[in-house]
């Protein structure tokens, strides 16, 4: 008995002693985007390759780990959709040890630093009545597995329209997107997709690589003067910075393409950085080997593009950015099934050039500046083969802002931009091999110089922000200068309340390929827009916003070639001359409201449910009709959320409805057939609905992450089709022969990711 008496004294003795001698780690983890608390992630305490404790974070990110034995360590935090932060240390006896990490989104770069931001739904700029923001792993999520394309994202947000699966580009407010002006990094481009070019074939995905963007801004309306040569809308793509903590890659796969992303720091100090991307699609591939006989249109594409960065000071930073992108397509297996004028073989080919130096004189003014060059090259081929078509444009960019904050709350934006623009091409159709036919040839240059002021104000205590500026242009071909005024006012009514009101005009130069086209005029006059939104927002907290916002927009100018399309006048056929011109022959209008509530977080549930009605009406001054718009969308609906259910899961839903977008010609159906018919843009297509899941699980080791994302396109396996072409009519009686394709079905995906 009292020898385990004694036995018991010591071990109490002893355990005391190691109680004593044990420390603890503890700490938060914080989202490098805003700084907010990330719950639900894992925190492994390791000795060498064993694990020792685990823990997860709570609500507020904090993690506690006790009873840790004095050693060397090292700390892991991971979670699906982050990427993995390690540190080493070494815990000395009875210490304890306390560790802010952040966490980097895995389609940015790593950093340890928090970047501050005016709040989750915040433009970085502040000066837009009307903008939307995406960031994140929203991007990621909304981009598709199968497509892996940023601009599909952006189809997804609030009053966003497009009912066509095969093509990234979309509709705002009832204009199509070549009205839509697209800016990289401050420079806007000019077609920077994976296409095909002067054909009418549908199918498009951006040039530019989605791990490589920071964030997408939408702009929907009455958008800021400091943006020009637009008269629709403007998305502003922002491309990031490699990693300056260290170096990393990871190798991306999927059902349709495969890429990589590489990025590290440059120097010592690590004063630069650089960041590296390719792309390869092989679903081209797949396909002729599942059907060598078929006709399909689906075209391979293939990019690399690259970043570096250096600070030479504190003042002084340089950056470079370089793409190349090739997109191709080859039927010559179907060659049997094509006739001379379908398309066999087809390139384009994107290049894009852009050096940046950012500088900073003083903590109140910043001076961007930037030299960009892009060059587009397409061809296209008939099977025998002989060329349908050709065409080369270019472009030199130099424009240079500034922002300077000259007293508390007043902000002055200016700047200057020249464009040096070339384009060149033809179109060609044959009778028979012997005997082409000249459709359209075009061949010019110009000079674009445009310049913008713009000033801000913050008063009464920050609860009004005003917005006024001007933007100016001048076309050296078509002889036109312009002055834009454009102006918006924030009003907060309550901490919580905001009204927001925004005017503006804008105008838009025609394509140079119009303007020197055989059918075009170098006369022909910018499209003129003029653009009125109010909003209110109600902010049910720091995270979550209900908003309702109205616009109206009337444009005028817009080119078109009224006589291009067969119709009935009468009872009598009429058939389009042989090269119709292009004039300034039409007037639109678009009016509607927009509704949705979001909640944006890093947390749990992010997302949004949005409603938007609109109507766009067109009236063509040469024939005097009056129709809807190509794409005049009466409802919208759109439905996004993503939750985190484990540290390692992730569950996202997105689902959209939109009705059905005009027929683009002039028909009537008639007992199931279609026939020529006097009035534009009478039918529509069914409506468009699709809903898409996706869910992406991580696994973290020792030096790498492995993510496998599986996903469902099409959930419902709905039948959605789309207007491809009116192939023919006969001249006697209208009947018409048109061609209508059906689009994606339930399609299961997955890809993987492996990064270390």
């Amino acid at each position: 008995m009292r020898s385990v008496l004694i036995i018991a004294l010591l071990f109490r003795a002893v355990l005391g002693f190691a109680q004593e001698s044990n420390g603890s780690v503890s700490g938060s983890i914080v989202d490098a985007k805003g700084g907010e608390a990330l719950a639900n992630v894992a925190v492994q305490l390791s000795n060498g390759s064993t694990p020792v404790l685990r823990a997860v974070s709570d609500p507020a990110g904090r993690f506690r780990l006790d009873l840790v034995a004095p050693g060397n360590y090292t700390l892991r935090a991971s979670t699906v959709g982050y990427h993995v932060v390690t540190q080493s240390f070494q815990l000395a006896a009875g210490a304890s040890k306390e560790f802010q990490i952040v966490l980097s989104p895995d389609n940015l770069g790593r950093t340890d630093t928090i970047e501050v931001t005016a709040g989750p739904f915040d433009s970085a700029s502040e000066d837009s009545p009307s903008s939307l923001v995406l960031s994140g792993n929203d991007v990621r999520n909304l981009a598709s597995v199968l497509a892996d394309d940023p601009l599909r994202a952006v189809q997804s947000l609030p009053g966003v329209t497009s009912n066509n699966d095969f093509d990234a580009r979309f509709s705002v407010r009832g204009a199509d997107y070549s009205r839509v002006g697209l800016y990289l990094d401050d420079v806007k481009l000019h077609q920077p997709f994976h296409m095909l070019q002067g054909q009418n074939v549908t199918g498009s995905g951006a040039a530019f690589n989605g791990d490589m963007v920071e964030s997408l801004e939408l702009h929907e309306g009455a958008f800021p003067a400091r943006f020009g040569d637009a008269s629709a809308g403007i998305l502003d793509v922002r491309t990031r910075d490699g990693s300056h903590s260290g170096t990393s890659f990871r190798i991306e796969g999927s059902a349709s393409n495969a890429g990589f992303v590489a990025e590290g720091p440059v120097g010592k100090r690590k004063r630069g950085s650089w960041l590296v991307g390719a792309r390869r699609s092989y679903l081209q591939y797949l396909i002729n080997r599942i059907d060598p006989n078929g006709t399909s249109l689906a075209f391979a594409l293939e990019d690399v593009q690259g970043r570096f960065s250096w600070e030479f000071n504190p003042r002084n930073k340089v950056t470079f950015y370089l793409l190349e992108s090739y997109s191709s397509l080859d039927r010559t297996g179907s060659n049997a099934k094509l006739g001379i004028n379908s398309l066999a073989t087809a390139g384009y080919d994107y290049t894009l050039a852009n050096f940046g130096w950012h500088y900073t004189p003083s903590p109140r003014l910043v001076i961007n500046s930037h030299a960009a060059w892009m060059r587009e090259k397409y061809n296209n081929y008939n099977p025998t083969p002989l060329p349908l078509g050709e065409g080369y444009y270019g472009e030199w960019v130099g424009n240079t802002n500034a922002s300077w904050l000259w007293a508390p709350g007043a902000k002055l934006d200016a700047g200057v931009a020249t464009r040096l623009l070339r384009d060149s091409g033809f179109s060609t159709q044959y009778q028979s091999v012997t005997s082409p036919r000249l459709l359209d040839q075009w061949h010019g240059a110009a000079t674009e110089a445009e310049g913008y002021v713009q000033q801000t104000w913050n008063t009464a205590h920050d609860r009004l922000h005003l917005t006024a500026g001007f933007h100016f242009g001048h076309h050296s071909l078509d002889k036109v200068a312009v002055a834009l005024p454009a102006a918006s006012a924030t009003l907060l009514l309550t901490p919580s309340t905001r009204i927001q009101l925004g005017w503006g005009q804008y105008a838009q130069d025609q394509e140079l390929s119009v303007l020197t086209s055989l059918a075009g005029d170098s006369r022909l006059l910018p499209i003129r827009s003029t653009q009125e939104i109010a909003a209110v927002e109600q902010r049910l907290n720091a995270r979550t916003r209900f908003r309702a916002e109205f616009y109206n927009r009337t444009d005028r100018d817009i080119a078109d070639r009224p006589l291009l399309d067969p119709r009935m006048i009468g009872s009598t056929v009429f058939v389009p001359p042989i090269l119709p011109r292009w004039s300034n022959s039409e007037r639109a209008w678009a009016r509607g409201v927009e509704v949705f509530l979001q909640r944006t977080s890093a947390n749990k549930f992010t997302g949004w449910v949005s409603w938007a009605w609109g109507r766009t009406g067109i009236r063509d001054g040469v024939t005097g009709a009056r129709f809807p718009s190509d794409f005049d969308q009466r409802n919208t609906i759109s439905i996004y959320g993503s939750y985190r259910l484990r540290p390692s899961v992730n569950l996202s839903v997105h689902s959209s409805y939109g009705g059905g977008f005009p027929i683009p010609e002039y028909l009537a159906l008639k007992n199931g057939v279609y026939f020529l018919a006097p009035s534009r843009n009478q039918l529509r297509m069914d409506y468009y609905q699709r809903t898409d899941i996706r869910i992406n699980k991580s696994w973290t080791h020792d030096k790498w992450k492995f993510a496998l994302y599986g996903e469902v396109i099409n959930l419902s396996n709905r039948t959605n089709h789309l207007f491809d072409s009116l192939n023919s009519y006969n001249t006697k009686t209208g009947q018409t022969s048109v061609t209508l394709d059906t689009m994606m079905p339930i399609i299961p995906s997955a890809g993987v990711l492996i990064e270390r």
